[in-house]
């Protein structure tokens, strides 16, 4: 049986990370039996969770783990044209190159946000010491944004560009129920846990708010949580 080695649950989601609700909606889909590990990312290849584990082989990386799953008789993108591939491609990177991002920045860079995010994500750690342990990952993590790019605008300048990709969504999924029609598909799998995981943001946010009050998105997120977000008990 395959292993999903993961974080533990926050905020309502089945994974404290949108690239592991992504791999569990592939899993879901890819039809094969598996289960869910917690793991500590500290041992896991590239430090990074999700990590997919078959017998004694460890396939670090939500992409990694599609393609395993391609290789093994998956087919997350039956039916779609060669233009279709392409849009699925590109709403893959808007929402995990772009999206993502802001949901990053809303946890960590806002304080009233980033005092829940601590507590919650951190709560395992020991209260005299779980402020300087993890205000210094946040430090790292906020140099990080700054560098990528994002921690320098406004929370007004990025809901102004997130709004955009979210209209992209929006105008893709018209009055279907999927981003490409009837069934979910990949582009599914990467852009809902981008938008479901704005949604559990603890507090409320430019960005955040911009999903919780569209009822089109709120309805597809609603649509994939009942179809793709169950883990195996």
């Amino acid at each position: 049986m395959l292993t999903l080695l993961t974080f533990p649950d926050h905020f309502g989601e089945p994974g404290s990370s949108p690239f592991v609700v992504k791999s569990i909606c592939l899993l879901n889909m890819s039809g094969q039996p598996w289960q869910r590990k917690l793991a500590d990312v500290r041992k896991m290849p590239k430090q990074k969770l999700p990590v997919l584990k078959v017998g004694e082989r460890l396939i670090p990386d939500s992409e990694n783990i599609r393609s395993y799953l391609e290789e093994q008789g998956a087919e997350f993108d039956a039916g779609l044209s060669d233009s279709d591939l392409a849009a699925s491609r590109a709403f893959i990177r808007m929402a995990e190159e772009h999206l993502y991002f802001h949901q990053v920045a809303d946890r960590w860079l806002r304080d009233d946000v980033w005092a829940v995010t601590r507590d919650v994500i951190f709560e395992a750690i020991p209260k005299p010491i779980r402020g300087i342990i993890s205000g210094k990952i946040r430090k790292k993590l906020q140099a990080g944004l700054y560098t990528q790019g994002i921690a320098r605008f406004t929370e007004a300048e990025r809901a102004e560009r997130a709004g955009r990709d979210l209209q992209a969504i929006k105008l893709q999924l018209g009055d279907k129920p999927y981003l490409f029609g009837n069934s979910p598909t990949a582009a599914d799998a990467s852009v809902c846990p981008m938008l479901s995981g704005l949604v559990s943001i603890p507090l409320p946010t430019e960005v955040s708010n911009l999903v919780k009050n569209d009822a089109v998105l709120t309805d597809y997120i609603a649509r994939m949580r009942d179809a793709l977000y169950h883990i195996p008990q």
